[in-house]
């Protein structure tokens, strides 16, 4: 199996469990808040990623000594994490799974802008038009019929913006520290702690409460939190940041489907419509750029 084929597989793998867990996000926050649960499920993913360094890239990186540069990125990577992830739940408060995860992946518009405008990124011109096939796919996946809706997805727009810059600073931090373990373990570690400290100064943490939500915690924490930002990793090592983002988008397909089956979240025509432009432009995005190879000899 080729890396890049690889990386594709780990992206959807991950896209995979980021929509199943919207469900799993809606439904933990019965006893506990935004901040409550997001550290909870990225504390959860760093124990569930912490055997894993321990065994296979403990001895890598412990002579490794870390620079101002490496530790500001690890620093601002778990920021973003957390960030999007307290913003997804806080717009689950008042919208729907389709809507939230729908929104969450305009990152697919922002990523080739957020490359290319702060770090030189070239973007291949195929990237364009699936990012306008993507929006389009995800626009009619939505519905605007109350104000309280339109309030959660304007939280999940700019939600998309952490999870753009994250998207793109992994890219640019794997150049230099290329040991995916380590990295999804840190960044969920200090994630964990960014949304510790809102939690206790606004919310009243329990760990009755944190029991009562606990499958759901579980599920967000080990799954979506450990094992999917693992494969989110991987998924970037021979990726470049627009197109692997685009494949990132089919969690909003993932979570509108999990949220029809489980949730009841009913699935129309229009929205049906809207997740075959999604898998039109993922698809689009990673042929499109290997025809243009084969044919011109360039990428």
């Amino acid at each position: 199996m080729s890396k890049k084929l690889f990386s594709i597989l780990c992206a959807i793998s991950c896209s995979l469990i980021w929509g199943s867990a919207f469900v799993a996000q809606d439904l933990g926050m019965d006893y506990n808040g935004p901040f409550t649960f997001t550290f909870g499920r990225l504390f959860l993913g760093f124990l569930t990623l912490l055997p894993f360094f321990l065994i296979f890239e403990y001895k890598k990186t412990k002579n490794i000594v870390f620079n101002y540069k490496n530790s500001f990125y690890l620093l601002i990577i778990g920021f973003l994490l957390s960030t999007g992830n307290v913003l997804q739940q806080f717009a689950l408060l008042y919208t729907d799974v389709a809507n939230t995860a729908v929104f969450t992946i305009f990152y697919v518009v922002l990523v080739p802008f957020v490359s290319y405008k702060f770090f030189s990124k070239d973007i291949h011109r195929s990237v364009w038009l699936s990012v306008v096939i993507c929006m389009l796919g995800g626009i009619l996946l939505t519905e605007f019929n109350n104000i309280e809706v339109r309030f959660g997805d304007s939280i999940a727009v700019f939600n998309a913006l952490f999870w753009a810059f994250h998207i793109v600073f992994i890219s640019k931090f794997l150049k230099e520290f290329d040991y995916p373990i380590t990295m999804a373990c840190i960044q969920c570690l200090y994630g964990s702690m960014f949304a510790l400290i809102p939690a206790i100064l606004s919310e009243n943490i329990s760990l009755t409460n944190m029991i009562l939500d606990g499958k759901e915690m579980v599920y967000a924490g080990v799954l979506s939190s450990g094992v999917a930002f693992l494969l989110q990793i991987y998924g970037q090592q021979n990726l470049s940041p627009a197109p692997v983002a685009i494949i990132f988008s089919l969690e909003g397909v993932f979570a509108s489907i999990f949220g029809w089956i489980i949730l009841n979240q009913y699935l129309n025509e229009i929205k049906i419509l809207g997740i075959t432009l999604i898998l039109i432009a993922v698809i689009f995005s990673q042929l499109a750029p290997i025809y243009d190879k084969k044919k011109y000899g360039r990428v």
